[in-house]
């Protein structure tokens, strides 16, 4: 015990040591971080690569793709360590990258990155048009992870399946096309002055990705079985649609993008879904953050009153993160970071921190706070928390580690990635196969030969602690959607404390903010999911005073159906009956898929506490 409580002091130490070795801001060079963040891309790409690349331990791979479906399907990004080309992932992490500069490219230009981040852009966008030759069709993934998991190879070497899966009107992914649609409509802004021939032939693929995704309904990975145990859309596709909507809407100023966010808020759950998690499958935190902006920009026009309920579900996210929402905070290592779960957490964190700083800004702006069950919060504590999650990443944490690759003195050197893991081709272009590589490279001991730059890998446990060690993947993995929002953040924090800038006009007309003071949330729709809880029964067994608590949910909708209803349930300490356990909270059994108007539905749990906290996660009204 004395020697573990030693190792904790001299950690503790040494974390503390390097905050005070760099000065102000957390002691972190956010600008050398944000260069890195971007360079991580180049290690990513698939296809032909250029004279500029910078990763020169990489050289071209997946030449053939498309070619056995009579596609070409060259290009894009592999979505982490392995070499599978996964399109939902990859047009998420494509629509964060397009938002980063549009948010933040000012800071970037600055820095001296806006053209390495345009670039990365671009990789993926010239991909999306490879992917989305007719209207109705749409190519969502090359190679399958089964077969690449067998194998551990250079993209170089591949030998895998590199089947392209593509979605049409009878195999539907509005999910996927949703996305690949909003990225394309975020890329179009970044192109709008600098090429603006691109910019468009992008926002037309990006409005046929959308009408294709909306008429043609379902989900991706019931077309594309094969992707459902990497890149399930647990979520559906509702918020997708929203998404998309939201982006076209900020591209084109047209009014069929915001009446659809509008109209179908409700029946989409966009203003249903309550929930603290932003990332690659859900989308709603992303859609909500969008809608307040326009409100706050005064562009919501008589849409503001669901704009307006879009916004509170805004400040659920945010206080939930700051810990003081009400009693569904998002959890927090020893250390101070977010925690949602095991694999790859730290995608949850920058993805949050983007959101803060970004709402931080546009309230900032309009002079305006948020409002949590614990009081009002200026925005400056927004931007503060979303520093103090970014410092972590960078090595401000109780281990002392970067969780970025190349950044620090301390970082991780075994890295999941098998490109990284297996001697350059450049350096030894002797083919390795799939066996070969594991039995040579991946059990090896010792730091991956080549550096994978940039990188962000999965981070620490929720009691701070990491294994830099190359099978440990649910750790040491990057993927490209844990840089892609982290790079706006740390341009924004890169430009210090001053007033925001914007790329405002070398980007797109008009984009400038139209502030306005923020109105208030009081006329806002109220749920129509109501929640009542009571004890039941109360016994004593083993001295320990048990209780049996009923809830009952009510949707007190006079005319609509609930759907997709999704139950939090935080402080939880026994069994509960009556729910099913979902990715995002509980559900509602198979048996029993949606709440008529005025109908009622209940469960009940068992436990030594007072009780739990019960709030309602998410629904659509149908």
């Amino acid at each position: 015990m004395a020697t573990r409580l030693l190792e904790l002091v001299l950690v503790l130490v040494a974390a503390m040591a390097q905050v005070a070795r760099g000065g102000g801001g957390g002691g972190h060079d956010y600008g050398k971080a944000l260069s890195k963040s971007i360079l991580y891309y180049e290690a990513q790409r698939s296809g032909v690569l250029p004279q500029s690349q910078r990763i020169a331990w990489r050289a071209s791979s997946g030449l053939a793709d498309g070619k056995a479906n009579g596609v070409d399907l060259v290009g894009g990004y592999y979505d982490a360590g392995d070499n599978v080309k996964f399109g939902l992932p990859m047009a998420f992490t494509v629509t964060m990258m397009a938002w980063s500069v549009l948010e933040y490219g000012e800071q970037m230009a600055a820095a001296g990155e806006l053209g390495h981040a345009v670039e990365a852009i671009k990789w993926g966008t010239d991909y999306f048009v490879k992917a989305h030759p007719e209207p109705n069709v749409l190519y969502a993934e090359v190679g399958d992870g089964d077969s690449d998991h067998n194998c551990w190879q250079r993209p170089e070497d591949m030998t895998t399946s590199r089947q392209a899966y593509r979605l049409d009107p009878q195999n539907p992914g509005s999910d996927l096309a949703g996305e690949t649609a909003a990225a394309m409509a975020g890329a179009s802004l970044v192109f709008r002055t600098s090429n603006p021939g691109y910019a468009n032939q992008l926002l037309q693929h990006s409005k046929q990705l959308f009408d294709f995704a909306d008429k043609y309904r379902g989900r991706y990975d019931n077309s594309i079985t094969v992707a459902r145990n990497y890149y399930g859309s647990f979520s559906g596709y509702g918020d997708e649609l929203l998404w998309a909507s939201a982006w076209l809407y900020l591209a084109t100023d047209d009014r069929r993008y915001l009446d659809y966010l509008a109209n179908n808020a409700d029946a989409l759950g966009g203003t249903g879904w309550s929930i603290n998690q932003f990332g690659w499958d859900v989308k709603y935190p992303g859609v909500q953050v969008l809608a307040a902006k326009f409100l706050l920009q005064g562009k919501a026009s008589e849409h503001a009153g669901v704009m307006q309920s879009y916004q509170q579900k805004v400040e659920f996210f945010v206080c939930s993160c700051l810990g003081k929402g009400s009693g569904n905070n998002v959890e927090r290592t020893p250390g101070g970071m977010l925690y949602h779960q095991k694999w790859n957490n730290i995608q949850f964190v920058t993805s949050a921190s983007f959101l803060l700083a970004v709402y931080s800004d546009h309230l900032a702006g309009a002079g305006a706070a948020v409002r949590c069950s614990a009081g009002p919060t200026q925005p400056s504590e927004l931007l503060a928390f979303a520093r103090s999650q970014v410092d972590y990443i960078l090595g401000s944490n109780p281990r002392a580690t970067s969780y970025m690759v190349g950044y620090g003195a301390t970082y991780p050197r075994q890295a999941h990635h098998r490109g990284s893991s297996i001697v350059s081709i450049k350096d030894s272009p002797s083919f390795v196969g799939c066996r070969d590589g594991y039995a040579s490279w991946y059990g090896r001991q010792g730091s991956n030969p080549n550096l994978l730059d940039g990188a962000v890998v999965g981070g620490p446990d929720e009691h701070d602690d990491f294994a830099d060690e190359r099978n440990n993947y649910q750790q040491t993995e990057a993927a490209t959607y844990n840089n892609a929002p982290l790079m706006g953040v740390l341009a924004r924090l890169a430009a210090g404390h001053g007033s925001r800038a914007r790329l405002g006009q070398s980007l797109k007309d008009g984009i400038v903010a139209n502030h306005t003071s923020l109105p208030p949330l009081s006329h806002a729709a109220a749920s129509p999911v109501e929640i009542e809880q009571k004890a039941t029964r109360s016994w004593t067994k083993n001295g320990k005073r048990y209780h049996r608590y009923s809830v009952t949910v009510t949707n007190r909708s006079p005319a609509k159906t609930v759907e997709e209803l999704h139950i939090g349930i935080g402080k939880l300490y026994g069994p509960v009956w009556g729910v099913e356990k979902a990715r995002y909270g509980y559900v509602l059994p198979s048996w029993l898929p949606s709440l008529p108007a005025g109908k009622s539905a209940a469960f009940v749990y068992v436990h030594a506490a007072p009780p739990a906290d019960v709030w309602v996660t998410g629904y659509k009204l149908v």
